[in-house]
């Protein structure tokens, strides 16, 4: 039997893309809008970073049920089935065999899946949470982030929305009353070991 040993200090500090995948950054996509691929640089530099560091890094991203009824077809239309075209993360983002993919189906990347349970038994204490959209998934993943007593931090560069004015908005009470906003570069900084893994 395998015995594995416990949460490394490198993992008090994750990163936690979300829904980078085709159906917002692929001009096929169902979601696809013209002010996302703004984001892919950041993104790209995030995640090497974050593989540099050794640090825990987890793809985030909607996947629903083929053939059954999803409650959030009741606000939006039909995307991201499993296995489909949407679903499929972003050229470049792929996962690694060492890293967490947690499906959702609801905009928070917390609600109904694994993700705190995993976050806990791996020591975390920070999150750096990035993707889209700012006024959506990031601000729900964000927002339950804060609630199980993460230290939920967003990289301004590092998510958009279509809806700027969203955006901005969601940033302004992300800093204010759930996390902490950073800029792209200290982000990457701490991701590879130069700051704080509280």
């Amino acid at each position: 039997m395998a015995v594995h040993p416990g949460p490394s200090a490198r993992h008090r500090l994750a990163l936690v893309l979300i829904d980078v995948n085709r159906s917002f950054f692929d001009p096929a996509g169902s979601f696809y809008y013209p002010e996302a691929p703004e984001v892919l640089g950041p993104l790209s530099d995030l995640l090497a970073a974050a593989r540099d560091g050794a640090r825990l890094v987890i793809h985030a991203r909607e996947a629903h049920h083929p053939a059954l009824f999803d409650f959030e077809w009741t606000r939006l239309p039909v995307h991201c089935i499993r296995n489909d075209f949407d679903a499929e993360p972003y050229p470049g983002f792929e996962e690694r065999p060492d890293e967490l993919v947690v499906p959702k189906r609801r905009y928070s990347a917390f609600f109904a899946t694994e993700l705190a349970l995993v976050l806990a038994e791996q020591g975390v204490r920070r999150l750096i949470v990035a993707g889209v959209k700012t006024n959506v998934c990031i601000r729900a993943t964000v927002q339950d982030a804060f609630a199980y007593g993460f230290r939920p931090t967003v990289p301004r560069e590092a998510v958009g929305s279509n809806r700027r004015h969203l955006h901005e908005a969601s940033l302004e009470d992300i800093g204010r009353y759930l996390g902490d906003l950073v800029d792209l570069a200290t982000a990457v900084a701490w991701l590879r070991g130069e700051g704080p893994d509280d």
